[in-house]
């Protein structure tokens, strides 16, 4: 008698025997093959994405766009990367991966036609840069986060909380970051009828099923990824020690910081400029 991989199985008071292994060996697996539906899709996206290269290439601000989120993808590689390794650092470290995955995910999903879905990541990113925020200001809230509770989490660290902290010390009024944070939420991480704008190629055409790629849709997208970029190389190199730095990777981030509020902020440079 062959030896039974599987114990019985006891039916109505009769015991079945059933050989599972034996089964699966003797059925045909019809789905063997890659989908080739997937495949077909794939190959759109790259379609896209020349698309996207092109659309980008002819603008100058996109592509100061794209290297402000290359400078503070590379400031998050050399927080990763400094040998401090206490515990509270190694969540600055965290959280700087978690930007750095962030920033390279909503680039591929914006050269692919997945507009909506790459400002969703961007949301994500936002609040990571406003908990980096958070941290900079008060570095014993570091701690505080890693040990608290989930009533510690809602009071102090939650997404609302984390804004109002931020406004409240650097006493604005204004509510800038809760207008961005839901302007991303209606837009592209909530399900609600503001969501369906970002699936229109054409403003009040239909709704689209899939990847598109349209030159407006994408620019708004680089913009926004542009101006986060910004921010989030500037907390991150915050937290580092003043006078460190790698490879060059803080200056030349700082260079182009101030070329882009120059280019895209005038005012804010014209201040700036003065107080130096």
């Amino acid at each position: 008698m062959p030896r039974l991989l599987v114990p019985p199985f006891t039916f109505k008071g009769r015991s079945v025997t059933v050989n599972r292994q034996l089964k699966a060996r003797q059925m045909k697996n019809p789905y063997k093959d890659f989908p080739s539906n997937l495949t077909e899709l794939h190959s759109e996206e790259l379609g896209l994405r020349k698309q996207a290269l092109e659309i980008l290439n002819a603008e100058q601000r996109l592509i100061l766009h794209l290297n402000a989120i290359e400078r503070a993808m590379s400031v998050a590689k050399i927080v990763v990367g400094y040998s401090q390794e206490d515990e509270d650092f190694k969540v600055i470290k965290m959280l700087s991966i978690r930007i750095f995955n962030a920033f390279g995910a909503s680039l591929m999903l914006a050269f692919s036609g997945y507009h909506q879905k790459s400002a969703m990541v961007l949301r994500d990113t936002l609040e990571t840069v406003f908990l980096l925020g958070l941290f900079k200001r008060d570095r014993g809230a570091i701690e505080r986060w890693r040990y608290a509770d989930r009533k510690t989490m809602k009071r102090e660290f939650s997404p609302a909380a984390v804004r109002k902290f931020l406004d409240d010390t650097d006493g604005l009024s204004s509510r800038k970051r809760e207008e961005t944070y839901k302007m991303f939420c209606e837009l592209a991480a909530h399900p609600n009828m503001h969501s369906q704008h970002m699936l229109r190629p054409e403003k009040g055409g239909d709704i689209v099923m899939g990847p598109f790629m349209e030159a407006t849709t994408i620019e708004a997208g680089i913009s926004e990824m542009g101006k986060l970029a910004v921010q989030a190389g500037e907390v991150m190199s915050a937290l580092l020690p003043p006078a460190w730095d790698q490879d060059g990777v803080r200056s030349s981030f700082n260079q182009i910081k101030v070329y882009w509020i120059k280019e895209f902020y005038p005012h804010v440079y014209n201040n700036f400029a003065t107080k130096i």
